[in-house]
């Protein structure tokens, strides 16, 4: 029997269609119960200030770089929202004296426009973010040659063997609306996918790819990002895959309240937790994971009371 239409975008998949008892199970969980909700293989981190939170974050790039040698590469691999932890991330590395000339960073995406992705110059081009918020601020001598800092462009093939015979300690991310990390968005729903989304199994075979946006990652990215310009959004991006996330040996999750609501991130701690992977929902493909943190503020956890506004 097909699985009801998304009430959002009926010609996707996202977390609407799912049966109502996970919806409803989701939305009745407290912070309290979220914590009780790790087990082997995933673990829930709270954080009670912002500083922490970000400061926590920032050290996990420390901890990551300081493994790193001449003839046993470490990398990390991080996103564009948040971006909070990137200044604190080079002004720990300045004021360590880290030599970071054998680690490597990989950017989990960008946008994609016009048959390319987005120049440097673009108002949105998450490398730019990247150098800006981050590498730029790095003293010279000691931070990483050019060649050892991996952003994903149209023509993967470099992006792609840039993972191989480097070790990724870390694959960090932020949640979106849609319940992606990087852009793993859910897919349109046609073709093979008409009555239900792809296996998990066969989501997790995709690699760094150009990928089409549901309309609910538009949007979100005006708002967090383009001050509510929707027209100032490309509807494709280049985003690393599962096959690269499955290559990182921890993926770290960080939820500050400001990407996805009180309700997603409860939802996909839920269906983490109780391994309920399902590919309208990327982000609980990280079920089948060895290695999960999620990592939250718990003054951005919210509730799921109904409020009028």
């Amino acid at each position: 029997m097909p699985r009801k239409l998304s009430s959002i975008a009926p010609d996707w998949w996202d977390y609407t269609t799912l049966d109502s008892e996970i919806i409803e199970a989701a939305a009745r969980l407290t912070p309290e119960s979220m914590l009780k909700l790790s087990r082997p293989g995933f673990r829930v981190a709270m954080y009670d200030t912002l500083e922490e939170f970000y400061l926590a974050e920032a050290l996990e790039y420390i901890s990551a770089w300081k493994q790193s040698t001449p003839d046993n590469p470490v990398g990390i691999c991080g996103p564009i929202g948040p971006t909070e932890q990137l200044p604190l991330v080079a002004r720990l590395v300045n004021e360590l004296n880290l030599s970071l000339k054998s680690a490597h960073f990989w950017g989990m995406d960008e946008w994609f426009h016009d048959g390319r992705e987005v120049p440097v110059t673009h108002p949105l081009s998450f490398e730019r973010a990247d150098r800006e918020l981050c590498f730029n601020r790095i003293r010279p001598d000691l931070v990483m040659p050019g060649e050892n800092l991996h952003f994903p462009k149209a023509d993967t093939t470099a992006y792609r063997k840039s993972w191989e015979g480097v070790r990724c300690a870390v694959m960090q991310g932020g949640q979106g609306d849609v319940k992606h990390w990087a852009f793993n968005d859910p897919p349109r729903r046609e073709g093979p996918y008409k009555d239900q989304p792809p296996v998990p199994a066969e989501y997790r075979q995709l690699a760094t790819r150009v990928v089409d946006l549901h309309p609910l990652t538009i949007a979100q990215n005006a708002r967090t990002s383009g001050g509510g310009n929707i027209a100032l959004v490309p509807t494709r991006a280049i985003s690393v895959g599962p096959v690269e996330t499955w290559r990182g040996e921890k993926v770290s999750i960080w939820h500050a309240g400001m990407h996805d609501n009180p309700f997603g991130q409860r939802l996909t701690t839920w269906m983490i937790a109780k391994n309920i992977p399902d590919a309208a929902v990327p982000m609980s493909l990280l079920a089948d994971h060895p290695n999960v943190q999620f990592n939250f503020y718990r003054g951005g956890i919210g509730t799921c009371d109904v409020e009028m506004h």
